[in-house]
């Protein structure tokens, strides 16, 4: 049977499956499966063992729960709530503070549990009820919060971009450290959007009144809460930039330093510990398994010559090599809408990646423009998970309508900065670069 005709049918089957609601893991490991069995008979099965073995025993592996306990730790910790404390008796003063200061903390959030979800969910119930009894826009509030939740699978460390690596040939450290300028860069785009808003139109984010405000002894004492947490996510990096650990070994220093801040403020008890444990436990077993699954199904779609198939098709196109990777972006973008970011990289990144590298693009590159995509994804209407986390919290009087209407602005400011990491690739590449080997 013809390649492309196997392609489509493969594909074609995998995405019916898919729209049932099948859990992602079972859709591709029956169909791995199934495609050995037919193709190579049972005893080629095995082989999907091989490789569930071989994958879940890499480097980046022993890294992902490491990174996955550290981010359950500090969530429990409650370093959420004191952050935001802590921001808005140093930022409220200002027009649009709060908002500024939500994307602030926000950002600070994604890099301490690299998760889109837990930065929505633990802002959405600190900062909306006090930006809405301060007569901040509606718009202003609801844009704000999913846009900085977002950041997460941006800043490192990154689960999502643990996944992208795991897939791929990209050095998990040195993507983690191509995040960090374009992740800077979003959210000092979003900070800025919401003061030139405030400052034009001062009734969208009203500052807090002069007699509401606390002295700068106050403000010390609430930073003083944050200060931990921070340290130690610059401690991780660290590590893994100037070449004194391998991420595997920063997870396990920050898991440890994780634990240390939460016994330092006092949070860490045998339930909270015994909850960021179980926690851990479920997310890494869930990934390890849709990982393999993707391994597995990767295995399948190499024997039937899809990734040749397609990576010749495209390379014979009349199109210029930066036209195909506009066209694989565009693909994942609109993947996006409707699938979760995972289930979005363990099928279509090893199918694309290898395009990449035929085409002789920078893999870094690739990989973080790759997650960028995804980010944009999760909060484009109509279906962006991360619009979904923020309606899950059932605020009154907020539609998915009033959602959809205050995200735009930020995933305006999420397309360009993308457009400028595509076009000036030294943004994703130089820090990187720059690593002590």
């Amino acid at each position: 049977m013809d390649v492309g005709l196997l392609s489509i049918i493969v594909l074609g089957i995998m995405l019916i499956m898919l729209l049932t609601g099948l859990p992602v893991t079972f859709v591709l490991l029956s169909l791995s499966v199934i495609g050995f069995w037919y193709l190579r008979g049972l005893p080629a099965t095995s082989s999907i063992g091989l490789g569930f073995f071989s994958i879940i025993t890499t480097d980046i592996f022993i890294a992902l729960p490491t990174f996955i306990f550290m981010a359950t730790v500090l969530e429990m910790s409650g370093l959420g709530a004191a952050m935001y404390d802590m921001m808005h008796k140093w930022m409220a003063g200002l027009r649009g503070g709060l908002a500024m200061g939500t994307i602030a903390i926000a950002t600070v959030m994604a890099a301490m549990t690299g998760s889109a979800a837990t930065a929505t969910l633990t802002l959405g119930l600190l900062a909306y009820p006090e930006m809405e009894r301060r007569g901040y826009d509606k718009r202003m509030i609801i844009g704000a919060i999913p846009a900085g939740g977002s950041l997460g699978p941006l800043i490192p460390p990154s689960v999502p971009m643990i996944v992208v690596a795991a897939v791929s040939e990209i050095s998990i450290g040195k993507l983690f450290i191509a995040g960090i300028i374009p992740g800077i860069i979003t959210s000092i785009g979003y900070m800025a959007y919401i003061g030139i808003r405030c400052w034009k139109n001062p009734g969208m984010g009203p500052p807090l009144p002069p007699e509401e405000r606390v002295n700068f002894s106050e403000k010390m004492k609430a930073l003083r809460v944050s200060i931990l947490p921070i340290l130690l996510i610059f401690l991780v990096l660290g590590l893994i930039y100037l070449g004194i650990a391998t991420p595997s070994e920063a997870g396990g220093v920050g898991a440890v330093g994780a634990l240390m801040c939460a016994a330092i403020y006092r949070n860490l008890n045998l339930k909270n510990l015994q909850k960021a444990t179980t926690t851990a436990i479920r997310i890494t077993a869930m990934l390890m398994w849709l990982l393999a699954a993707g391994a597995a199904f990767s295995q399948l779609i190499g024997v039937l010559g899809v990734q040749d198939y397609l990576r010749d098709l495209l390379l014979s196109l009349p199109v210029q090599p930066w036209a195909i990777i506009v066209g694989i972006l565009f693909l994942v973008f609109i993947l996006g809408m409707f699938i979760d970011a995972t289930p979005i990289t363990v099928i279509f990144l090893p199918i694309f990646y290898p395009i990449a590298m035929a085409l002789d693009f920078d893999l870094l590159w690739f990989g973080l423009l790759f997650t960028m995509d995804l980010l944009i994804g999760i909060m484009t209407p109509p279906f962006g998970m991360v619009l979904f986390y923020f309606k899950g919290l059932n605020l009154p009087g907020v539609t998915m309508m009033d959602i959809y209407r205050a995200i735009v602005p930020f995933f305006l400011i999420m397309m360009v900065v993308m457009v400028l990491v595509f076009l000036i690739p030294e943004l994703a590449v130089w820090l990187p670069n720059q690593m002590i080997k």
